[in-house]
């Protein structure tokens, strides 16, 4: 049984205004939820520091029913919480894949065998009735891979006075387009919405090759055996099956197609890979950043080590800037 925890806090207004002075410790709930997992952490937003033992993962299928997930949700808040020791938080801060209102909270989520039956509900609305958290606790939303990239930024600070494109390679395929740590999701110089999962390529989109289900239908279609996820496929490719490695390299070929011409365009200084499949990128890099070459890019190419870090603290950046 976990231990009642309250999720309280002692001003309405903290984190809603840039010009409130911290003279104090605060401290806010931020939560990295993918396809496949929840990690939650307590994150001091004085510092930017992740609490010590705070972390907290958990593993599940994000197609069960709405009210299993959000019992495992809160389980992971809690354990949290219960670890960091720390009694008051200000907010809660999640990074959440889309298609997502993230002003609204709402989930538009269909057809990417993620959260099915979180189409159309508010996840806010839900935060609040689980946690029982009073309607003017703030529950702030962010891209997934925009919580990634700023919190890439945040960690070095030379960053912030450059061009970032950054990517989260999961059960999807995430992207962000960071100039001095603003993120940009409009104009010209950046596909719609910032996102390049559903651009065309090949025979459907982006993410159909560049994902977690792009390489388990790459491996099926090389060797007519079903692999279960991505893992099992890395721990193929470990075991030096070729199969799983040609898979691996023709998804770091595909990556470079689809991100070599907003690179170009958006001018990037820089490109960090994040994400699940990012630890494998043993495999996929290399041919990666040869196809890079070719195009003539001297762009810098980095794979976060901190994925899940990086990410809370890109979450719980909105606390502390809105």
């Amino acid at each position: 049984m976990l231990k009642k925890i309250k999720l309280n806090f002692s001003n309405p207004h903290i984190g809603s205004n840039p010009k409130y002075k911290r003279m104090n410790k605060e401290y806010a709930v931020g939560l990295d939820i993918g396809g496949t997992h929840i990690t939650a952490a307590i994150i001091d937003i004085v510092d930017m520091k992740v609490i010590d033992f705070s972390l907290h993962k958990e593993s599940f299928d994000s197609n069960l029913p709405v009210a299993e997930v959000m019992t495992i949700w809160e389980k992971a808040i809690r354990t949290a919480i219960e670890n960091s020791k720390v009694e008051n938080t200000t907010g809660l801060a999640v990074c959440m894949p889309g298609p997502f209102d993230y002003t609204n909270g709402v989930c538009w989520i269909k057809g990417q065998s993620k959260y099915e039956h979180f189409y159309g509900l508010n996840v806010r609305d839900l935060f609040q009735n689980q946690l029982k958290l009073s309607g003017d606790f703030p529950i702030l939303f962010e891209n997934d891979a925009v919580c990634f990239g700023k919190g890439e930024v945040f960690k070095d600070a030379e960053n912030l006075s450059k061009k970032v494109m950054a990517i989260t390679l999961g059960t999807g395929l995430g992207a962000c387009f960071i100039d001095k740590g603003e993120s940009i999701s409009t104009g010209d110089l950046v596909p719609k919405d910032g996102e390049i999962y559903d651009l065309p390529y090949q025979d459907g989109i982006a993410e159909d090759y560049v994902s977690a289900r792009g390489l388990i239908a790459g491996y099926f279609a090389l060797s007519g055996k079903k692999i279960n996820n991505g893992l099992e496929l890395f721990n193929l490719a470990k075991a030096e099956d070729k199969v799983a490695i040609e898979v691996f390299e023709k998804m770091g070929e595909d990556l470079a197609a689809i991100v070599i011409p907003w690179l170009e365009k958006f001018d990037a200084d820089s490109f960090i890979i994040g994400g699940k499949i990012a630890n494998a990128s043993e495999f996929f890099l290399p041919i990666f950043n040869k196809k890079i070459k070719e195009a003539g890019s001297t762009i810098n190419v980095a794979v976060s080590t901190d994925n899940e870090k990086a990410a809370l603290l890109g979450a719980t950046s909105l606390l502390y800037t809105a």
